[in-house]
């Protein structure tokens, strides 16, 4: 009798739907209680069966974590220098503390906990890490411990990515390939040894992925006390991750894509058939886990940030003067006096810091471009003390004998008397000497009152309101021109020789322009009796005064963005988005000449560059995917299909949102800015694993509802392939690590011959490498 001989697997032809009245709850969520495969998923491998059991599963995460802590902590104590952005973040721990008031372009989170973990091994926060190099030895600094708390979060965030991967419905074997990318990587554990951010941005991130994950496999429980839990948590991480470091948002935005495709998805009547008061129950659940409980956690980091740091430190400057107020300690705080009309003051520039300075010298007639000048006197921007900063403010209104009407208010018009020349402050429609678009300064003077309206003008304190009193150091204010409106302004470009290089002022048509504050630094003089009561030493200390959360909030949320954005200055080691995948270049972080020890921030190449081919073979799929469902065949199973869009999909979504927005940015970067979308890589490779070597996937992974109809388990049958080329992979990282752990560690030094031979790609710029001479035949 003949033998049957086996078939090969067809390409299916795609069935024409048949239009039905009644809505099959089983099949509204595409991943689950589908039953097409190409083979019995219980003919499955001996060792998948064995991998798949929750013992083996235990051991292999432990496995992992082990390994995890060991190779964060491996010589956590070396160096025992300041490294890199340890001199910014190691300093914020010290100024919290110490409760001294600092600023920063991220949120406080990171740092309130490198903080506590400091004030936990007993720092004292007198150490300010000022220079990479800085000896905590030397110091007396009980670095270990505070670099122990990123190493924890960084080692834990193994076991999550694990825990991640088996969620989605991956095996065991494919769990532990996507963990050990980031468990071998040798920028994960460079970023954990130190204290610096990422550690625990990317630790909360996993957990948000992890969280949103459970979330969603309870779709059929919704509403349910666990449903709740897992939505809360989520928005709980999210909030952590945000409050980490500012680029945090970006997996708020990731999570928000995630829930507007989630809702979106429930409001079709045709797939899900749910009535809108279902959705809008939906709506405000998510709006409560998602957004109401994220923003108070957000709030309260801060909340804890301005209670902690109540005393003057190198933030203030940064501050509103309202804000420095509230500082015990602060120069406002302590010298602000109230003006008078007729005190002889100093005025100088918020953000130049030069005073406002006249002298008897005047403008050329003719600059070089060919303008006339008025040939007026000379008025500039001087960075020193000199009595030519001494300016007296005269009223233009009548003034009581004695009282609070001799006091300077917002929005009265004065002049501005500059005492060694007796010549009142000016400005008029003359281009200024610099900049064409903006009025000359000059002044005229005292006793020719021909020009008299153009000498005059408002003084506007910024936020002020009618009534007023302007103040020395902490009365931030405009000078506004009464005739023509201008702004008294200044920039940092110096006037030719002829001002004596000094900074050109000028008046400014936009007078809203934030630049064009100035502050009364000093009063120099007065001709009122209670001159020496209002500046003499002995005046009784003021208590700090109080400010709305809100407003502080506000202030420094602003602040935050707008420096963020101006970190624009160059960098030797930054480096463009579109080399991060590949490994095109890395950051020196710390170097030591004498030994020649160095640490070099570089990825581990065979997982990058594993990912980046993952990520090929990922859209390629897709691609093809979709063209062939175009001529109406399906040459992916649907629960296949339904894995890379959704689980993989999400991954995808992670990696595109953490990634994409850099290349928007003008600021500086760095490749340390890739590690979340990394993470996320590194997921999307064993999602791509799992798909090349098996036709089914586990499912169902979501929990079943009361009303779901219940379909026979299915599962991924990898086979021993699997366990092979996993153990091979990891072998061949591992290598790698220790081929670069000079470079992650510090230690050992390397001769030039041995940073040469590390130096796989030419863009990567290390330290004492040795040079290469060409034999002369």
């Amino acid at each position: 009798m003949a033998s049957k001989s086996p078939q090969a697997p067809r390409l299916r032809q795609r069935q024409v739907a048949v239009p039905t009245q009644d809505i099959d709850d089983s099949r509204l969520h595409q991943e689950d209680h589908v039953g097409e495969v190409y083979q019995n998923p219980r003919r499955r491998h001996p060792v998948e069966k064995l991998l798949e059991t929750r013992r083996a599963s235990f051991i292999v995460v432990s496995v992992l974590t082990a390994l995890a802590f060991a190779l964060r902590f491996y010589k956590i104590n070396q160096p025992d220098q300041v490294v890199f952005d340890e001199v910014h973040f190691g300093k914020f721990a010290a100024h919290y503390i110490s409760r001294e008031y600092y600023f920063d372009v991220h949120p406080p989170f990171a740092k309130l906990l490198f903080g506590l973990a400091g004030w936990f091994v007993g720092f004292d926060g007198k150490f300010l890490f000022e220079n990479i190099g800085d000896s905590y030895t030397d110091n007396h600094v009980p670095y270990v411990g505070m670099r122990a708390l990123p190493a924890i979060l960084g080692s834990l965030t193994v076991p999550v990515v694990y825990a991640i991967m088996k969620e989605s419905g991956y095996s065991t074997v494919i769990a532990a390939f996507s963990a050990s990318i980031i468990l071998f990587d040798n920028a994960h554990i460079a970023q954990s040894r130190l204290i610096l951010l990422d550690a625990t941005l990317i630790f909360f991130l996993s957990l948000t992925m992890y969280s949103y994950i459970r979330f969603k496999k309870l779709r059929y429980l919704p509403f349910s006390t666990e449903w709740w839990t897992w939505l809360t948590l989520t928005g709980a991480f999210m909030a952590c991750t945000w409050g980490s470091k500012v680029n945090g948002i970006l997996t708020v935005a990731t999570i928000g894509i995630a829930v507007l495709i989630d809702l979106w998805d429930i409001l079709d009547v045709k797939k899900e058939g749910h009535t809108m008061e279902y959705f809008w129950r939906h709506f405000t659940a998510r709006a409560i886990g998602l957004i109401l409980v994220p923003f108070i956690i957000y709030l309260s980091f801060f909340y804890v940030h301005f209670a902690v740091l109540t005393k003057s430190g190198p933030g203030d400057t940064f501050m509103s003067p309202a804000f420095q107020e509230t500082l015990s300690g602060n120069e406002m705080l302590l010298n602000s006096q109230e003006i008078k009309y007729l005190d002889t003051v100093t005025l100088r520039h918020k953000d130049t810091k030069v005073f406002l300075h006249s002298h008897i010298e005047r403008y050329p007639l003719k600059y070089e471009d060919g303008r006339i000048s008025s040939q007026g006197q000379q008025v500039t921007g001087y960075g020193h003390n000199d009595t030519n900063n001494n300016w007296q403010i005269i009223p233009t209104k009548a003034l009581p004998e004695a009282g609070r009407g001799r006091y300077v208010r917002h929005g009265d018009v004065i002049q501005l008397l500059h005492v060694n020349t007796q010549s009142y402050l000016l400005t008029h429609d003359v281009a200024s000497p610099l900049m064409p678009t903006n009025q000359e300064f000059t002044t005229w003077p005292k006793d020719d009152h021909s020009r008299h309206n153009d000498t005059l003008f408002y003084i506007n304190i910024n936020e002020g309101h009618d009534g007023d009193v302007v103040k020395s150091k902490s009365g931030h204010f405009k000078l506004i021109h009464g005739s023509t409106r201008v702004a008294l302004w200044t920039h940092t470009k110096q006037l030719p020789e002829w001002a004596f290089k000094q900074q050109e002022i000028n008046g400014n048509k936009g007078a809203t322009e934030k630049s064009a504050t100035w502050f009364i630094q000093d009063i120099i003089d007065s001709e009122d009796e209670d001159f020496k009561n209002r500046t003499e030493d002995h005046v009784e200390p003021k208590k700090p005064k109080s400010m709305n959360f809100f407003r502080k909030f506000g202030e420094l949320q602003l602040l935050m963005l707008q420096h963020n954005a101006g970190l624009t200055a160059s960098h030797p080691y930054a480096s463009s988005p579109i080399n991060w995948p590949f490994l095109l270049s890395g950051i020196s972080f710390w170097t030591e000449n004498d030994s020649q020890k160095q640490i070099y921030l570089i990825g581990n190449i065979v997982g990058w560059w594993t990912c980046v081919i993952s990520l090929s073979i990922y859209v390629g799929i897709l691609g093809a995917d979709l063209l062939a469902r175009r001529r109406g065949l399906d040459p992916i199973p649907d629960p296949v299909r339904n894995r890379l869009w959704n689980s993989t999909g999400f991954f995808m979504l992670v990696w595109g949102v953490h990634y994409a927005p850099f290349f928007l940015m003008s600021r500086q970067l760095f490749i340390h800015h890739y590690l979340p979308s990394h993470l996320a890589s590194a997921m999307i490779a064993g999602s791509v694993f799992s798909f090349i070597l098996s036709e089914t996937v586990n499912y169902p992974v979501s929990v079943r509802g009361p009303s779901t109809r219940a379909h026979p388990k299915q599962y991924a049958d990898l086979g021993i392939k699997a366990p092979i080329i996993f153990v091979g992979f990891s072998v061949a990282m591992l290598v790698v690590l220790l081929f670069f752990a000079p470079l992650t560690y510090g230690t050992p030094g390397l001769t030039g011959e041995q940073v040469n031979a590390r130096r796989l790609l030419s863009t990567w710029t290390l330290h004492f490498a040795a040079k290469v001479t060409a034999e002369v035949v």
